[in-house]
């Protein structure tokens, strides 16, 4: 069996997941912070040069890391469950409930994460961080949408997902069952979103953002740092 070349995408991708576990046992005392990324490079013994690449902004890159790293394993987890018997709404709450559980050991990490992304210097990475996040699990669920919904389904997933996983943060109930409650809650107000769809179609705010993207056709093809109004981090 031929063994495929790893290509310099593939070392960069293995090298950041090694820093991201490296990083875990130092989060919880100095955050998503330039001494936790120097001590994961010293503990995964990743060459300097390499964790450079990986990391050129630093402390941003290696928290956006540990991010995507939780959308990644969601997504998987989510192609692995059986949402066939399952109302939409429960759909939408169960990719919710296993995007928080595939960190609940890591709590204090998300935590931080959290706050690093709550300061105004990390904001914006932050906001298309949780973009992304509501974009997989639309993707996964299926979502077709392709003109001015494409944005409200996420904007609307993006407030019961940060809404939730701060309630999740303070929840010390068994089992989380307090976080699970809450969000079916909020998963209620999601499936409202058809009667708002129906005034947005009049509204000439909505009206305004269909003329400005008119070019949309398949929710895939939006990126994250594509977003109106977003600038691509240098």
């Amino acid at each position: 069996m031929i063994e495929t070349k790893k290509t310099e995408k593939d070392h960069i991708s293995l090298t950041l997941e090694q820093l991201v576990t490296a990083a875990l046992p130092h989060v919880s005392f100095d955050g998503w912070s330039t001494v936790t990324l120097d001590s994961a490079i010293a503990d995964a013994g990743v060459n300097a040069g390499l964790a450079q690449q990986a990391c050129p902004r630093g402390a941003v890159d290696l928290a956006l890391a540990f991010h995507r790293m939780g959308d990644a394993k969601m997504v998987a987890a989510l192609a692995k469950a059986d949402l066939s018997g399952m109302r939409f709404r429960d759909r939408i709450a169960k990719a919710v409930q296993l995007r928080i559980q595939v960190f609940a050991d890591e709590k204090e990490a998300v935590r931080r994460g959290v706050t690093f992304f709550a300061l105004p210097l990390h904001a914006a990475e932050g906001a298309q961080a949780l973009w992304a996040t509501t974009d997989k699990i639309w993707n996964a669920l299926g979502d077709t949408s392709d003109d001015v919904n494409w944005y409200t389904k996420r904007a609307t997933l993006s407030a019961v997902y940060s809404a939730t996983l701060l309630f999740w943060l303070g929840d010390d109930s068994e089992s989380s069952a307090d976080t699970w409650a809450f969000l079916d809650r909020r998963i209620d107000n999601v499936m409202q979103l058809e009667g708002v769809k129906a005034k947005l179609k009049d509204n000439p705010i909505a009206k305004g953002l269909a003329a400005l993207f008119p070019d949309i056709h398949k929710p895939a093809t939006h990126a994250p740092d594509d977003l109106p109004g977003k600038t691509r981090a240098s």
